[in-house]
């Protein structure tokens, strides 16, 4: 019987930080089957660090208490109905809320605001 041979993974590491990048390095070094890609060199998976100053901060929108728990029901899908029975608040309360949301967000319905509230970091989906 012939040994069969698994395919090298190669894993190119695209980390700003240069300490964590020699740490993931020293840790994928010792894995079996891993190799690091050279520079300039394409690979099947990348590690890739988020540049902090790319992240928008949610502090740029200024929700109240209740918009949160609202956006938070919308994430969750719920109906301007199911908001209000949820919240205690009447239903044209819930329509207000989500109005205001949409502006907040700059978004064009209930799904967009989810998502733009989620990319911004207001909310974690």
């Amino acid at each position: 019987m012939s040994e069969e041979i698994s395919p090298i993974i190669v894993v190119a590491l695209e980390i700003a930080d240069p300490v964590l990048a020699d740490r993931l390095a020293l840790l994928l070094g010792g894995v079996a089957g891993v190799r690091l890609a050279r520079p300039g060199e394409s690979a099947a998976v990348a590690l890739v660090s988020r540049d902090a100053q790319a992240v928008v901060e949610p502090a740029d929108i200024d929700l109240t208490p209740r918009e949160r728990d609202v956006l938070a029901l919308m994430a969750e899908g719920a109906s301007n109905k199911a908001i209000a029975r949820q919240l205690g608040i009447s239903v044209h309360t819930a329509k207000f809320h989500v109005g205001s949301l949409l502006d907040k967000l700059d978004a064009t319905g209930r799904t967009d605001a989810v998502a733009h509230a989620a990319r911004r970091g207001v909310i974690n989906l």
